[in-house]
This record gives C-alpha cells, structure tokens and sequence, in this order.
C-alpha cells in the first residue's frame, strides 16, 4: 500500500492544473485585483480511472436484476402512490421537499407509467405493465454515483488516490447503501446532492489563490445549487448545507488574518459569497415548488390538511365554494367554520349534552355539546345572527358583518346559540366550557355574543368574506377566543374533538374561516333544515389562488403539521443502536420462499468505521495535548490535513447523527446512512494517517508492510461479508431456513422465517 508515487502523482497532476488556471487568471495583488487574458482559456478534461471504475462497478451492482423482486418494497408504498399522483396531477401532501419524486416522476412519464397502479400495500406485486425499473432508475443512479463522488472528496481533503479507493470500496461494498440504492426511496438523491455540495466547496476553497475568477464563482455556485437540491429533496439535507456553510466561513475568517489584504477586498469576498448563497438557493428553491404546485392542479386525498382557500383552488374537490355562492357573510348567512390551521374539523354541535359530572367529579353546565367534528356533516352548519333582530333571513340589501361587529350564532339544527361561560372544560380544565346555551330556569344566563376579528383584514378588507377571510371569535362576556383544544373527548362526547375558549387570543388554534356558504331564504325551522341539508350538494369549479399564497401555506403545514402515523414499529430503531448495526429493517419477504430484502450494512465495515471515529478522536487529543506541551509529534504538512480531516469529515458525522437524539419521532437505520458517509470517509482517512506514521514518521518500515498485509486482509473479509448478505439486498435468491438462521449473526437481527422452506 505505498502511497508516495501515487502522491507523487496527486502533486504532479495538481502543479499542471495550477498551471493552466495561472494561464487563465493572472496573479491576484494583495487588494484582490485580478485580469483575464481571452487567448489564455483553455478547457482540461480529466478522467480519473479508479472513479470511473467506481462507478461502473457501483452502477452494475445496483442495475443487477433492478425489476426485482417485482413487489412493492418497503416506503415505495409511500414515494409510489407519490409518483402516481404526479401522472394523474393530484395535489398531495408529504412533509418533505417534493425534488425526489420530481426526479422518479419525470423517468416513470418517460417510461410510460400512467398512474393507475395503487400503491396499496408492502408485498402487493407490480403488474406486468408497470415500468418498474424505470421507477427504480434515479435512486440507482444516484447510488453509484455516490462512490467517484466519495472518492473525489479524500482527494480534495489532500488525500492519495488509493485513499479515495479504500472509501470507494467501503462504500461499495457496503450492504444498506447497495439496498437503498435499489429502490424507490430518497436517500441515494439526498446523499448525492449533499457530498457534490461538500465536493464544490472543497473545490471552492482550493481557489483562495484565484478570486473572482470564472472558476471561483463556477464552484461557489454549484456548491450553493446541489446543497438546496439535496435539501429540496429531504430537509435532513439542511445538516449538509449547515457543514458546508461552517467550512465556507471557516476559509473566510482565515482570510480576515491576512493583513495583506485590504479591507475592501474582504468586504467583496464577504458580499459574493452571500449573494451567491442568497440568490441561488431561494431561485432552486422556489423552481421546485413551482413545478411542483403548477402541476398538481386536481383535488385529491390529502386535500382537508390545507386550508379551505388552497382547497378552493384546486379542481374536482371543494373547488370554488364561493362560485354560485355569496362571497360577504351576513345576518341570515348559513356557514360551516372550519379550523384553519393544523388538523382539519369543522365546528359542530348535536343534540346532546354534557354529562352532569366527569369522570374526575368535576360538575359541567349540563349544555349542549360543541365539538370539532372531522368530517362533513348537516350538524356543522350555523347560522349568522345579528343580536338585536329576531329573524335569520337574509335581508335586502345584504347585511354584511365587519370586522369589530358582534353576532350571535345560531346552531342550524337545533337552534341553540354558541355559549361560553364560567365553566371549566371537559378535557382542558383551564379553558372555558363552550355549549350552545339551553335555559333550565336556572341562575345561569346565557353568554352568546361574539366579536368578530378578521385577522387578515388588509387582505380582504373589513368585510368578512367566505373562504378568504380568517378569523378569530372573541367571546364578549369573558373576552376569550374561540379554540380548538386538539383533545379529543371520551365516548359520551362521540370522540370527537373538544373546542374551548382560551384567554390567549393570538395563537393558531384560534383561528378560523367559513368554508360553506349560502343565505338563508326561509322563516319556518323546517324550511331551514331542508336548506341545510341540500346546502351540502353545490356546484364547485376552481379558483384562483397566487403562487405565493400557496408556496406560503405550504412551507407552514409541511413545517408545522405533524402527520407522523408510526408508532413503536417492531423495526424502528434508536440512534444508539445505529453505528454497531444492533438492528436492521425489514423491506420485503417474498410471499413463496424466505427470500427477503433487509436493510442491514456490512458490519464490518460499520464497526470499523465506528472504531475509527473512537481512533481518531483518542488520536486528535493525543496530539492536542503533545502540542500545548510543545511537543509537535507531526510535521506542519500532515498535521494540517489531520486537522482538516476532523472539520470537514469528524464534524459532518456529528452534525448528521447528534442531532436525532432530540427528535421526537420513529427513526429507523436509514436515517443513519448521511453520518456513516462521513464515519467511512473518515475511516480511510484515519487508515492513510496510519500509515503514514508508521512508514515515513516513525520510521517502522516492517511495521508498515505487515500494515499492508493486515489491511488487504481486512479489505478480503470486507467482501466476503457484503457477498454473504447481498442476498437481503437483492432479494431475489429463495433462502431456507437455513440460510436465514446463518445470516443471523447478531440475536437482535430480526429477519423473517414465515414458513419452514427446505432448499
């Protein structure tokens, strides 16, 4: 394993390059300036073989039988119907950026796909007719190109080639990285946007030399391009972008030490990167969701989580209530009001009434209930009264209720008005009971007005519209705000959910708006019912809505909405568990034999990883603790890239797995695979250091050869190991019981035996 002529080579190589820019970009002075001679362009084309065998090898492993097993595998239950959607054009809602399913989408239309198939369930086989492969295709593209992109990242950090190798071949033979590769899942487009980010800036910082020039500005850019693309495909890919944002002004605070340079040459520097770091990641950005939003036009499933307004502005669904509807709610206005933010319900009362005491002995009013009901109902419709007239109908002309004006609302059905008073909530005893009111003769008066506030007033102006109009219903008695609690109420309460008055009157919970709309035209109570009743069947065609307004309400429910469904999964897994691979995840089992896909890496390699991190860490404060004793055990050279390697690549595995430990959700072992990057990266940096010491610092040159020896070893069982298991990553090799029980090296490695299959 000797590195000198292969560094040689590295130096060689790099001395022709520098070269060739020095013939494009003349020598900078110390105030920056800079010249560009035209005749001096040139363009060098490089071809690094071992990449482009990376790459080859990774591509192969990956395109290997890549229609098999022909079953829905794992989260392609989730990204499918996704991609599906993106054919029929319906609007869906996924709490990450849509760039991923973009990608897949654009091949699957490529390649014919139609939409028609039902992601229904994992296991559900794919017909004959569904371009599976194509649907596959990106992640496994992506996957392979991770490994020349690994590869080029150790050279930029100093390293030789044959370093680059070894992280290449970690990765390469590395069973959960070849898995997720295989499928339709984020991860492959994630990690590869993130580390050619990482690989931009470390070409980027190499040009310190060369400011403002064509190459400057051409790495900064693209750096800022795949670091958003990669956060436009998961928002994890923000920990990458946060990395590389520490390097970037890490390489700028190093430049304010130079007292050569002038103060305006720095404010230059300074205002370039943040343009260049502004400009192209809000333009990325916006381009995705702009696509995305343009092309899902149609209503679809996911539709109640957005607002009645986004909802109006798609087709098919509650398109447009306003259209054959009255816009301005009056006195008479029979309305729905839904719960703006968060989850989707509507205010609703029935013909039933809080239970004397609660299971705590706590007595209640004994009114009738109010809830927040989650489906559309004839109970969910009020009607707008004005506190000094007697009738509901709408008059001529149009009564129409202003922002600051009081009303009273009237329950549709049972024609009782919405109460609050001193009472404590069922659910939330610090809240106020709401009921609508009934008179028992007693000494409870009712307490039935409301203020009506218009939160978006300079929006939609003062007059309370349907749809657009949000709004906040301010009890006058007690001047609390009418909310929606989120609990949900025991049986005699149908499971429905509470709704409260709260003294806190800003918040999300209290905010509302009228989703369905009509005047109410007749005096009998009878008349009036039927209305409600067929209030339900309304023409709906689309409205307009401005990118903006749903960009806008987008960014907050993806940010803001909690849509997690998954609770203590048997294969769910927590951080601790992850760098010595305690537990993997089960994709697929074949219905016929034990074949399976099972995410599991190589454990070597991870344990090995793990144990390089501990190495270098012990290494780094060894040599931290020589040095404030003034004892410099490296030469300046190799102590700056040792260092270097911890900024870049210690710190980028901290950065992708500490933060885990603080999110209150159900994590499984690939949210692991951005930190192992870096833990491999680091690895084979760690393995090159090493050798280094023993060969040419220390002098051990026996040492190093038997290092060689041991090495070559390891890099043999690294192989043999990602052989064994790459039948759980293929998944198409029938195993008996048998073999399932062989693969299982560690008792908490819970692969599937669903039946005694002998081979």
């Amino acid at each position: 394993m000797d590195q000198d002529d292969s560094k040689s080579e590295v130096k060689n190589g790099k001395e022709t390059v520098l070269k060739a820019n020095n013939a494009h970009h003349k020598h900078e002075n110390t105030s920056g300036g800079y010249q560009i001679n035209p005749k001096a362009l040139k363009v060098h084309i490089e071809l690094d073989c071992i990449a482009v065998l990376l790459f080859l090898f990774g591509l192969f492993m990956r395109l290997y039988h890549l229609d098999e097993p022909r079953s829905i595998v794992f989260d392609e239950l989730h990204y499918g119907k996704f991609v599906g959607m993106y054919m029929k054009r319906i609007f869906f809602f996924d709490q990450h950026p849509p760039l991923g399913k973009q990608l897949i989408a654009a091949v699957a239309y490529l390649a014919g796909f139609d939409g028609d198939f039902k992601f229904d369930s994992i296991g559900s086989s794919y017909p004959a007719n569904i371009p599976i492969a194509a649907l596959r295709l990106i992640p496994a593209v992506s996957g392979a190109l991770i490994l020349p992109t690994a590869h080029h990242i150790m050279l930029e950090l100093g390293f030789s080639q044959w370093t680059g190798a070894l992280a290449g071949f970690f990765l390469l033979c590395d069973n959960a990285f070849l898995t997720q590769s295989r499928f339709i899942l984020m991860e492959p487009m994630l990690l590869l946007f993130s580390l050619l980010g990482l690989l931009s800036v470390l070409k980027f910082k190499k040009l310190r030399n060369h400011p403002f020039s064509l190459s400057w500005w051409l790495w900064l850019a693209l750096a800022a391009t795949f670091l958003t693309l990669g956060v436009c495909v998961k928002y994890i890919g923000g920990l990458t972008f946060t990395l590389c944002i520490g390097i970037l002004f890490r390489d700028y605070w190093l430049l304010l030490g130079n007292r050569m340079l002038k103060g305006g040459f720095l404010l230059r520097q300074l205002l370039g990167r943040l343009a260049v770091f502004l400009i192209i990641p809000s333009a990325v950005y916006l381009a995705v969701f702009y696509v995305h939003l343009n092309v899902l036009n149609h209503a679809g499933p996911h539709d109640t989580i957005m607002t009645s307004a986004f909802q109006a502005s798609l087709e098919g669904g509650l398109a447009s209530i306003t259209h054959g509807q009255p816009l301005q709610v009056a006195h008479g206005s029979q309305i729905t009001l839904r719960h703006t933010h968060g989850r989707p319900c509507w205010l609703h009362s029935h013909d039933a009434v809080y239970p004397i005491r609660y299971s705590d002995s706590r007595g209640s009013s004994h009114q009738q209930q109010v809830t927040c009901y989650t489906f559309k109902d004839v109970n969910n419709w009020w009607i707008v009264k004005r506190p000094d007239r007697n009738d509901m109908v709408v008059s001529e002309p149009v009564d129409a209720i202003q922002h600051g004006d009081v009303i009273q609302l009237v329950h549709g059905i049972t024609s009782r008005a919405l109460n609050s008073h001193d009472v404590a909530a069922a659910m939330s005893p610090h809240n106020q009971e709401v009921s609508c009111y009934i008179d028992y003769n007693v000494s409870m008066p009712a307490q039935n007005l409301w203020r009506v506030e218009i939160i978006n007033e300079d929006q939609t102006g003062r007059v309370w519209h349907a749809i657009r109009s949000m709004v906040r219903l301010v009890h006058v008695n007690t001047s609390q705000a009418l909310k929606f609690s989120g609990r949900q109420l025991p049986d005699w309460g149908y499971h429905q959910h509470e709704v409260v008055t709260d003294k806190h009157l800003v918040q999300d919970d209290t905010v509302w708006n009228v989703e369905e709309h009509r005047y109410t035209k007749a005096e009998d109570q009878k008349e009036r019912e039927r209305e409600l009743v067929n209030a339900e069947m309304i023409p709906m065609t689309a409205t307009k809505l401005t990118f903006w307004d749903k960009f806008l309400e987008l960014q907050y429910k993806m940010l803001f909405s909690n849509t997690e469904s998954v609770q203590n999964h048997m294969y769910s897994s927590d951080p601790l568990e992850w760098p010595f691979l305690t537990r993997g995840v089960a994709y697929w089992v074949s219905r016929e034999s034990n074949a399976q896909v099972h995410l599991l890496g190589n454990i070597v390699v991870w344990w090995s990883a793990s144990f390089g991190i501990f190495l270098y860490s012990a290494l780094l404060l060894w040599y931290v603790l020589r040095r404030r004793r003034a004892c410099c055990d490296l030469p300046d050279g190799i102590w700056d890239q040792f260092i270097s390697i911890g900024e870049v690549l210690l710190a980028g595995y901290l950065i992708h797995y500490l933060p885990f430990f603080l999110m209150d959700r159900t994590l499984f072992l690939h949210h692991y695979l951005p930190a192992c990057v870096f833990k491999v990266l680091l690895l084979a940096a760690t393995v090159e250091h090493i050798y280094l010491l023993l060969r040419h610092h220390l002098r051990f040159k026996f040492i190093a050869v038997v290092f060689q020896v041991v090495i070559f070893s390891w890099l043999l069982v690294i192989f043999w190991v990602f052989r064994k298991f790459s039948v759980l990553s293929y998944g198409t090799t029938a195993l008996s019981v048998h073999d399932v029980l062989s693969l299982r090296w560690r008792w908490s490695w819970h692969l599937i035996l669903h039946r005694n299959v002998h081979l």
